[in-house]
């Protein structure tokens, strides 16, 4: 029996009591993964971003760990949340325009100690001041440095297009700016290389693209080590107090963390290891969040089909967008058909083994993104279901 047939097995046998739709977090393996991203990190502390788990119980699970610190939140009302909710250090990674949110962070004292928002625009603080309706608390703002690689005097432009604020001067005038206004207080920098931590190196069966984005990469690490450095330098010498410099994502953390300049990563994806994390040279983990869709019909020779199971991931549309059929090994997609809203055909031999009621376990491309189309998670140890948890989804909260 293959290492996988057996995880089927297990995984059949925890939930042989529930039905399918369902989704499983095997326990062994998100904790097996979250000691593999300490190690990573090497004694700086791992933010956990919660975008990529979607699951209080969760969040806490690897907050109890040593070697993880804090919450890099998605939204500003999940940030709130998450503050009133009792977790203390909320970075929020992305700018916010939700004014009811601002009012409430600046009017509580708790909320605007506990909470840190990202700001990458001067504009961005006068929506906050106009949001505050009376509130006068300190609002901590952390700064977005663009990370992108710029190639052939800026012609070619490697990774996402985040903040606009690319130039040590730049970051640097923009920390001044927010000194000079009162109620806000500069603690953090924030620069998240997506197209080194986000992007795999070593694509199945495309060795010259494969050996293209390693190149890339290493290129892209290169000069954003120089150029984050001198950022750091340049607002340490408006901000002597800065508190921290977040960088990097799973796929990145042992590169990020060997600059000095950089005080604690941020990662998540990690700890469910989507399908979107197999292609890696620089690391390797156990999937350890699953759905299951159950058998519901068989017309034919070589085919099943399971109950809905179309759970597209963010991003540019594409195969790889899609959830992959895992366990039993050998299922793979009708072409005609795809992933469906309502029902999915699967090709392949063990759809012949395959009874109605069966289950089909699949693995989500993305992480958290598995968590709103479930309200619960059930939890494996072994061959067990040892608890089951709400996801966001389940507790009534959907923020994006």
């Amino acid at each position: 029996m293959t290492a996988r047939a057996a995880d089927r097995a297990r995984y059949d046998r925890a939930t042989a009591h529930l039905d399918a739709p369902l989704a499983i977090v095997d326990l062994d393996a998100f904790d097996a993964n979250a000691d593999d991203l300490v190690r990573r990190a090497g004694g700086k502390p791992v933010r956990v971003a919660s975008k990529s788990v979607r699951c209080r119980a969760l969040l806490e699970r690897v907050l109890a760990k040593d070697g993880f610190a804090g919450v890099m939140s998605f939204t500003l009302a999940e940030s709130l949340w998450l503050a009133r909710s009792g977790f203390d250090d909320v970075l929020l990674a992305y700018p916010s325009t939700d004014r009811a949110g601002f009012a409430e962070l600046t009017g509580d004292p708790k909320l605007a100690a506990a909470v840190t928002v990202m700001v990458d625009d001067p504009a961005q603080l006068t929506l906050i001041d106009r949001a505050r309706d009376g509130g006068r608390e300190v609002v901590r703002v952390c700064l977005e440095l663009d990370t992108s690689l710029r190639l052939f005097g800026g012609r070619v432009r490697v990774g996402a297009r985040r903040s606009p604020l690319h130039s040590p001067a730049e970051v640097a005038e923009l920390a001044r700016s927010v000194v000079r206004r009162p109620g806000f207080e500069v603690v953090g920098i924030m620069a998240y290389e997506g197209h080194v931590a986000g992007v795999g190196d070593a694509l199945a069966g495309r060795p010259v693209r494969s050996r293209a984005i390693r190149l890339m990469q290493a290129a892209a690490r290169r000069e954003l080590a120089e150029r984050r450095a001198a950022v750091v330098r340049a607002v340490r010498a408006v901000v002597p107090g800065l508190e921290f410099v977040n960088g990097g994502g799973t796929g990145s953390v042992q590169h990020t963390v060997a600059e000095d300049a950089v005080t604690e990563v941020a990662a998540g994806s990690g700890l469910y290891l989507p399908r979107l994390f197999d292609n890696y040279t620089s690391f390797s983990g156990r999937p350890a969040a699953l759905f299951a869709q159950p058998v519901v019909r068989r017309p034919g020779v070589g085919v099943v089909t399971v109950l809905g199971g179309g759970y597209p991931a963010s991003g540019a549309a594409g195969r790889d967008r899609l959830p992959v059929p895992y366990l039993p090994e050998g299922l793979r997609y009708d072409p005609q058909e795809g992933a469906g809203e309502v029902q999915t055909p699967l090709l392949g031999s063990p759809a012949d083994d395959l009874l109605i009621g069966d289950k089909v376990w699949f693995r989500h491309a993305k992480a958290g993104e598995l968590c709103e189309r479930f309200d619960a998670l059930h939890l494996v140890e072994g061959d067990r279901v040892t608890a089951t948890v709400p996801t966001y989804r389940g507790e009534g909260r959907t923020f994006l």
